[in-house]
């Protein structure tokens, strides 16, 4: 049976990455998409992807 995830079983350490994570991903993912529009590259691409799969595990708590 799977656990519910509770954010404040986690160590203070990982709360407070967890939270300038959740600060710093939209900017980061921006900055990305617009990198990306303007000079496309594969790396790139993979990266915006990984930023906006990070993006929305955090919006819909499943990190």
């Amino acid at each position: 049976m799977k656990r519910r995830y509770n954010r404040y079983t986690l160590p203070r350490w990982a709360r407070s990455v967890k939270g300038i994570c959740e600060q710093l991903i939209i900017p980061f993912a921006v900055f990305q998409g617009l990198r990306t529009l303007f000079f496309p590259t594969t790396f790139d691409v993979f990266l915006l992807t990984v930023f906006i799969l990070i993006a929305l595990a955090i919006h819909f708590e499943v990190i």
